[in-house]
């Protein structure tokens, strides 16, 4: 007998010892874990990136969830579609026990929830997908573009639970803002946070303030977070929180080239103050090749604010059902139990929130001709992020 077969008989008579034990399944239960952790582990060593300069290139495999022939995440593939396909697969950490253990137990949760939770998977799974297809259509090769760090200055960083988050205003950016500052240890609360700390004392890192590695590897192994909103009531969302409150930054800034520039017989208050801008005023500016002023954050593309398609986002929410989500996405990092995404309005709070009948009272205003220029403005948005038409007129 070879030592070959020698060494199989001792692997058969220890099995077969294990096997007749009452504890076996709970020693095999860790060790298939460890042998699950490996391959992770494994299989983030075969992934490369590549730095340049004076850019970053960075290349990625896309990671989607496990479909069936009838095109659905299989069943029992919820685990898969969050530590693959939503998350990044760091090295494993105390960070990464933690996440497997929520993950552990929100598929112990009851039949409902667990439902719940792999529609929300699929969701994110179709909306990548879409994206990909957009981009490759549009914008060929996106993907392999060198990353400037003005590409990337609007993305926020968080190490502690290698999250980056860009910034889409109007699309429940301050509160997004709150819950980093939170993760990140510099508030203890998201109701501690008045809303210009939000902004202006926040501690919160940008991705552009890193050098080129370090830019490169938060992209290659952090999770991407993005959440937009319906392009054209984001938009009338900007234009009643800028120019229809009180405001010293937007109504001089703004305010003033727009009315001189678009309003006949403007009065010297009018032209002094920026003040009363018009909805059709604010449209056409938006829409002149030759602005009296510059393009605001507030009122950018997603497309050109974020750069979907270069920086291939592994979360896609939508203001549209942002608490749900955001607190999806929560889950899925590990965050403390009790952090939840806040839901409250602190700019302009007794004012009604903008809604998609505000938004129609809105662009009724317009002629077709102007709903159909501000259509064309943010058709890639309407594309990328899956928004219908807001008026049948539209093509």
């Amino acid at each position: 007998m070879t030592p070959v077969d020698f060494r199989l008989q001792d692997r058969r008579r220890l099995l077969s010892a294990v096997m007749r034990s009452p504890c076996s399944l709970w020693l095999l239960l860790p060790l298939g874990a460890g042998c699950l952790l490996l391959l992770v582990h494994l299989q983030d060593l075969t992934e490369t990136d590549l730095l340049q300069t004076p850019g970053v290139q960075v290349l990625t495999a896309s990671r989607w969830p496990v479909k069936n022939a009838a095109g659905d995440i299989a069943a029992g593939q919820l685990d898969v579609s969050l530590s693959v396909s939503l998350l990044s697969k760091p090295p494993v950490t105390k960070r990464h026990r933690k996440l497997l253990k929520s993950i552990s137990a929100a598929s112990s949760a009851p039949a409902g929830g667990e439902e719940a939770l792999q529609q929300l998977a699929r969701t994110q799974e179709s909306r990548r997908r879409l994206l990909t297809d957009i981009c490759s259509k549009y914008q060929a090769g996106g993907g392999e573009q060198l990353v400037s760090q003005r590409q990337v200055s609007r993305v926020y960083v968080e190490d502690r639970s290698r999250l980056l988050y860009c910034e889409v205003p109007k699309a429940g950016c301050s509160n997004w803002k709150r819950v980093l500052m939170v993760l990140g240890g510099s508030a203890t609360s998201t109701r501690d946070i008045p809303h210009d700390a939000a902004h202006y004392a926040n501690h919160l890192r940008r991705l552009e303030s890193y050098d080129d590695a370090g830019i490169a590897e938060r992209l290659r192994s952090y999770n991407k977070v993005l959440f937009v909103r319906e392009p054209f009531e984001r938009l009338v969302s900007a234009f009643r929180d800028k120019f229809e409150s009180p405001n010293s930054y937007y109504h001089p800034v703004f305010g003033r080239p727009i009315i001189s520039r678009y309003r006949a017989n403007a009065t010297r208050a009018a032209l002094r103050t920026g003040a009363g801008v018009t909805f059709r005023e604010f449209v056409q500016y938006l829409l002149d090749v030759r602005r009296p002023v510059g393009m605001d954050i507030h009122w950018q593309p997603v497309s050109q604010l974020c750069n979907p398609c270069l920086l291939r986002y592994t979360f896609i929410g939508k203001f549209e059902r942002l608490q749900q989500e955001a607190d999806f996405l929560l889950r899925s990092v590990a965050a403390p139990p009790n952090l939840t995404f806040p839901e409250f309005k602190d700019r302009n709070p007794l004012a009604e929130r903008t809604s998609s009948r505000i938004t129609q009272k809105y662009f009724s205003l317009l002629n077709a001709t102007e709903r159909q220029k501000a259509f064309d403005f943010y058709y890639m948005d309407y594309l990328m992020f899956d928004y219908p038409k807001p008026f049948q007129d539209l093509h």
